[in-house]
């Protein structure tokens, strides 16, 4: 009967009914985060979730405490997972007049990728393919060839992975 319940409304099997029900609550009757089309995390916040091109599997702001902002707009490929506390930040203010935002590429991160708790991702940055990013870091530039493992501030990689199994 679960079985039956989570393939009729397409919910997930890694997360508990109880997700769905605080989702529906805070989405659609608090109207926080009501513009976002998959269930996030009620303490996560998605700011222009229209400009998020999500892969297989891939479900921004379903750990708790995210802030992505996607004002640049944020692609994501298959099967990425985000820690919590994530930070995905796709537009700087503008130097000169700080209400208005810098036009600036997307944030691209790559397929089977890991992004570890409280990281932060600035603007422009594209991460490859199976790229791990380590709790705490500051990603502040690309790493286009993925296959590493990133950590610190500024992220630097910190291990190659063999992508000849892949």
């Amino acid at each position: 009967m679960k079985k039956m319940i989570r393939k009729i409304f397409g919910l997930r099997n890694d997360l508990g009914i109880n997700f769905y029900v605080v989702d529906f609550f805070f989405r659609k009757l608090f109207r926080q985060n009501s513009s976002v089309t998959w269930a996030i995390h009620h303490t996560s916040v998605v700011i222009h979730p229209e400009k998020i091109k999500r892969g297989i599997n891939v479900y921004p702001g379903d750990s708790p405490g995210n802030y992505i902002q996607a004002k640049n707009g944020i692609e994501i490929g298959d099967y990425t997972n985000f820690g919590p506390n994530v930070g995905l930040i796709s537009a700087n203010h503008d130097l000169k007049n700080n209400s208005s935002h810098k036009k600036s590429n997307p944030i691209v991160i790559g397929k089977k990728c890991w992004i570890g708790m409280n990281v932060v991702i600035l603007p422009e940055v594209e991460l490859g393919d199976n790229t791990i990013v380590g709790a705490n870091s500051v990603v502040t530039k690309s790493f286009k060839e993925g296959y590493c493992v990133l950590a610190g501030n500024p992220a630097k990689i910190i291990k190659k992975i063999d992508n000849s199994t892949n």
